[in-house]
Order: structure tokens, then sequence, then C-alpha cells
């Protein structure tokens, strides 16, 4: 579903991401970890079409990233990091902005916006301005906007951040769900109890260069780790340097 080809990004003499690849199939949640400048942030924005690759390719649903990213993108929901929002719409309007870039039909719309934003515990909230949210509010109202058209593939950089205990577990009831339907998921995060509880696979990121990637067994083999959680697999591939 997800498959990386060689996938560099250079900023001037800085080598962000330095040849990576990987295949990420069909309902997968993959986690993507790393040290603080490791590269995570600058792939999943390649990976999203937002900044283009210095060489190589990403290729989503068979479909090239650099030949057609338009229709590349339709099969992505984004999640980024620090996600931008027009504060001056309302919840609803927010939304209805973001079905018009993807294409979608008014009845859908109406349907689909319903359905997220009670599931979200927005509903109340629809009509009011997206200044009044709290972080966390609109933290769910991203996700919201990056599920909304039932895309295919979602790419989340720090999906957790801002979110209470309740919305956590929330949103990692619904990547597991969305995931056992065949959406593919692909997350960066420095939550590693999370990617431990919520990932099917793990890739671990260094300086540039995946070093890692399995299930957290595997990684623990590759660390040399009968027992332990996966920050001390993680300490020990990255040589104890610290998540972000």
């Amino acid at each position: 579903m997800i498959e990386i080809r060689n996938l560099s990004k250079r900023f001037g003499e800085i080598v962000a991401v330095n040849r990576l690849n990987l295949f990420v199939p069909e309902g997968e949640v993959f986690g993507f970890i790393g040290p603080n400048g490791a590269g995570k942030t600058t792939t999943l924005r390649m990976m999203a079409g937002v900044i283009a690759p210095t060489e190589g390719s990403v290729i989503v649903d068979g479909i090239s990233m650099a030949e057609d990213p338009s229709s590349a993108k339709k099969r992505i929901g984004f999640i980024p990091d620090r996600p931008f929002l027009y504060e001056k719409l309302t919840g609803i309007e927010f939304l209805k902005f973001t079905a018009d870039l993807y294409g979608m039909e008014d009845g859908l719309f109406a349907e689909r916006s319903k359905k997220i934003l009670n599931q979200f515990s927005l509903s109340h909230w629809a009509d009011e301005l997206i200044e009044s949210y709290s972080h966390g509010m609109k933290q769910r109202l991203i996700i919201c906007a990056a599920i909304l058209h039932d895309p295919k593939v979602i790419i989340v950089d720090e999906p957790m951040v801002g979110l209470d205990p309740a919305g956590i577990r929330m949103v990692k009831g619904l990547f597991r769900n969305l995931a056992k339907k065949g959406t593919t998921i692909f997350m960066s995060t420095h939550t590693l109890a999370v990617a431990e509880d919520v990932c099917d696979r793990i890739g671990v990121i260094h300086k540039g260069r995946l070093i890692a990637t399995g299930t957290v067994e595997e990684l623990r083999v590759r660390a040399q780790v009968r027992e332990g959680d996966l920050e001390e697999v993680f300490m020990i591939l990255t040589e104890g340097e610290s998540v972000p």
C-alpha cells in the first residue's frame, strides 16, 4: 500500500533522510520512532506530498506521488505534528472546506461529518468557531478532517499530542478498527508505549537512516534483549539517544 524507494532529503549540506526503503502493506499500523532530528517528520511530509524529496520516490496504492500527486493525495489522510486550522471558521465549516478539497458530494459529506463529529464528541461544537476550541478539541477536529474522505492511507505525526487519556484511548481504538477494515496507518510517535500497544511493526530511524524494522519481539532480538519494553530496545538501537 505504501512503498518508499531510496527516499532522500537534503537541506543544503544536511542530509535529513538518507536512502530510505520501506514497504507497508494494506491494513498494517506501522510505527515510526527515532531520536530528535532523526528525520521522522521530514519523511512523513515527503510521504504526504507536502515537500518533494531530493531523490527517490513514494508510491501510495500503486500511484507515484511525483507523477500523479493529486490522485495519490486523495488516497491519504494526513495529520501533521503542528496542524493549521482556520480558526475563524466553525468546526463544520472547516470539515466542509476539507471535503470540497477532496471533491466529496454534499450528501456523502452530510452523512460522514455527522457520524465523525459524534464519534469524536464534537457534535455540540460543530457550529462554534474553532478559536473557542481547546487544544485537545482542535486535535480531534484535525483527525476528523483526515478521515472524512475515508482514505486508504493515514499518515500521522504525533497523534496523541494534546489529547486527554479518554482521547488517547479513543484514537488508539480508531486506528485499530480502521486497520481491521484495510486502512494502512503510518504513525510517527515519541510515545513508545503507544507504539508498542498499537503498532503491528515498528521502524527505527536514526541520523536519517532506517536502522531496524520489525515487531517489538523482532526488535528485541535485534537489540539482543530477551525481555524489556520498547524504550529499552530503542535506547540500545540508537546508542542511548532520547526520543524528542
